[in-house]
């Protein structure tokens, strides 16, 4: 249903998704956002009642001491998402530590790159049963998701809600707007020959993004400008082909996907493959990925210098060049490469 179908009777934001719930029972909070020129955020915000049985709590923004909190809940489901790719990974949280706007959780189940500036609000949610901790930016949009799961510590979780209860539980927001990414420099304007002299001389991945910065290049065009040699355009279907190949051969892998405030990481393999619709899915006990296929616009075999030999990996991109997914091989930093991965990203 149209926004504009919606009984002129349905005024405030709270109405309107009560209605559109009733009617669309089966569409995702994120879309339904989209649909009703709101956020998720605010959505949640309009159950924010304050009421013994309000379905939704606002929590403080003290982030960080909560996220130290979060491994008392035991196994949990964690989430983390940007439009196009879902990445859903079950454990503990473990190892939890936050400095400032950076933060790490490094269980060997549940990993992450936190970027805690962008982390604007909270909430606990009830959904009918399914318990959830749900991190949003300032522009509303989600940058992470805690949900409990049969197998959670629910007394910890409700002791945590108490404890990170605010004290105001309307449903204001002061929102602000979603950041718009600085135009990308002209390939003209671009020390091209500097570049890809800094890009064959890299020792360590992590000083790829502080290559980017010094000499001012997107990461798309970063991949069109970067040492031939070093990156190479793929079909798009390369990442099907090779997480089939990676399932075939029970390889280890990794797979990134960001929000604009956490990067969540699964190591280990993939075994169940699903296509469904537009989606192709993994769809493992412990870990479940969704990627809309239909959204990749570009795919490239990147290689980056570092003292252990060449890191390979697959990387997608939407049509405005957003980072949608990394695919690496499982490595460590110190240790080479798996001979493996190698060979099969030779094959793609």
């Amino acid at each position: 249903m149209a926004i504009t179908d919606l009984p002129s009777t349905a005024t405030s934001l709270a109405e309107r998704w009560t209605q559109f719930k009733l009617d669309n029972p089966k569409t995702r909070i994120r879309d339904a956002a989209r649909q009703l020129g709101s956020s998720e955020a605010e959505l949640l915000a309009t159950q924010c009642t304050g009421q013994p049985d309000a379905p939704v709590v606002r929590l403080t923004d003290d982030f960080a001491a909560l996220l130290a909190e979060v491994p008392t809940l035991g196994r949990v489901m964690a989430l983390t998402r940007n439009d196009s790719v879902v990445h859903e990974r079950k454990g503990p949280y473990q190892k939890v530590s936050i400095k400032g706007a950076m933060g790490l959780v490094l269980g060997d189940d549940i990993d992450l790159r936190l970027f805690m500036s962008h982390w604007q609000f909270g909430f606990a949610v009830d959904e009918n049963g399914r318990r959830s901790l749900q991190f949003f930016a300032a522009d509303g949009e989600a940058v992470h998701k805690i949900y409990l799961t049969e197998d959670s510590n629910a007394a910890a979780h409700d002791a945590l809600v108490s404890r990170y209860r605010a004290a105001e539980q309307s449903g204001d927001l002061a929102m602000q707007p979603t950041p718009t990414s600085a135009p990308e420099t002209p390939d003209a304007d671009i020390d091209v020959a500097g570049f890809r002299e800094g890009w064959r001389a890299l020792q360590d991945t992590h000083d790829f993004f502080g290559l980017l910065r010094q000499f001012g290049v997107s990461r798309t065009q970063a991949l069109r400008l970067g040492p031939p040699e070093l990156v190479q355009r793929l079909d798009n279907d390369a990442i099907v082909r090779g997480l089939e190949a990676a399932a075939a051969s029970e390889l280890n892998i990794m797979l990134f996907v960001a929000s604009r405030g956490c990067i969540q990481i699964h190591t280990g393999p993939v075994r169940r493959l699903v296509a469904t619709g537009p989606w192709f899915n993994v769809l493992d006990p412990d870990f479940n990925l969704h990627l809309k296929l239909e959204d990749i616009a570009e795919t490239w075999l990147v290689k980056k210098p570092t003292t252990e030999g060449l890191v390979h990996s697959i990387e997608l991109y939407d049509v405005q060049g957003r980072n949608l997914l990394l695919f690496f091989g499982k490595r460590k930093p110190g240790i080479p490469e798996q001979e493996a991965w190698r060979e099969l990203v030779s094959q793609l």
